[in-house]
């Protein structure tokens, strides 16, 4: 396993980040769940991404169990906060002060820890003033909860009025987490540009467009049975986009530039991910040990520059460029 750098800050991470969105606390048994944290530990994975929504809080739960003996030194634990948590009252969402302070006591309650080493906003809020997220923030960093602060699929002119608030309060922001691969890459006209320059690395989501770029699915066949796309409760919505027949043969067109290399796509898809230097770490999920074995495996792979090209060559004009696709709800979802 090899790591990088988050953003400007001397914190390393893992190039490999295990995430549990859509799996611990709903699809995966705890006893499975707690199998692909040890997998993870076990392949060099020292980076965990969870967040207070997934499974209304179930999520962190599990995985605050399955590290529990752990070397909590050895460990960067990553959480956020926006969505509803709870029964969904009023002040169950967003990013106020109350908010915030409230869910990241509950966050490291279930997490059984006494910080975590990055707390993220999971969205950005445009019902709160940003300084009074940015304020309660820093307070969060000042009483020792959390050590880093980072943003999600916020665009580059939030992440500059952020920066520059963070600045006049005494910490930075140094991590944005976007959903990035090679069939969605709307954060490369802007948002890469302006974390470049502001200190900010990527810990991007979804690296293999939520197991399109596997190849399992196939152009003109019904989706495999039991996976995401048949899971109504896990992610079938999400993954809609990509199953286009269109999407779908060009993704099959990878297949060669993945076995000339001696590697599986998914390894492919999550290589061209960490090919982008402002990325720090490509978080993914698992519902079977093997599957996070395989994964990590792609740490360390490089792709050359014919490789890059071959892949943009046989992807064409399929992958999603827009920037505007990076967006926040306007209002507070309960």
């Amino acid at each position: 396993m090899e790591f990088r750098y988050l953003g400007n800050s001397g914190l390393k991470v893992s190039e490999i980040i295990y995430g549990n969105w859509l799996t611990h606390g709903s699809q995966v048994e705890n006893d499975a769940a707690t199998a692909c944290v040890r997998a993870a530990l076990d392949a060099g994975i020292t980076t965990f991404d969870t967040a207070d929504v997934y499974a209304n809080g179930k999520a962190e739960s599990v995985l605050g169990e399955a590290l529990k003996g752990e070397r909590r030194a050895s460990l960067e634990i990553l959480t956020k906060v926006y969505w509803p948590t709870g029964p969904g009252g009023p002040n169950d969402t967003g990013l106020s002060r109350k908010h915030i302070m409230e869910s990241i006591d509950g966050s490291l309650q279930r997490l059984q820890t006494d910080y975590v080493d990055l707390y993220q906003a999971h969205r950005y809020d445009h019902e709160t003033p940003l300084e009074e997220t940015m304020q309660a923030f820093a307070d969060v960093v000042r009483a020792g909860k959390a050590h880093y602060i980072g943003v999600s699929e916020w665009t580059a002119d939030q992440i500059r009025a952020g920066q520059e608030l963070a600045r006049d309060l005494g910490f930075r922001l140094v991590s944005n987490q976007p959903q990035y691969s090679m069939l969605w890459r709307v954060i490369e006209g802007e948002v890469v540009p302006a974390s470049q320059e502001l200190g900010l690395s990527q810990i991007v989501w979804s690296p293999i467009a939520q197991g399109v770029l596997t190849g399992k699915y196939e152009p003109g066949a019904a989706p495999p049975e039991g996976s995401r796309a048949t899971d109504e409760k896990g992610g079938a919505d999400m993954i809609k986009r990509f199953l286009d027949d269109e999407v779908l043969t060009a993704v099959q067109g990878l297949r060669p530039v993945a076995d000339d290399l001696g590697i599986t796509m998914a390894q492919l898809a999550i290589a061209w991910v960490l090919a982008n230097d402002n990325v720090a770490g490509a978080i993914v999920g698992a519902s079977r040990p093997e599957q996070v074995e395989s994964n990590a495996a792609a740490s360390g792979i490089t792709l050359d520059a014919d490789v890059l090209a071959t892949i943009d060559e046989v992807l064409g004009s399929i992958p999603t460029t827009d920037p505007s696709k990076t967006a926040s709800p306007p209002t507070r979802v309960v």
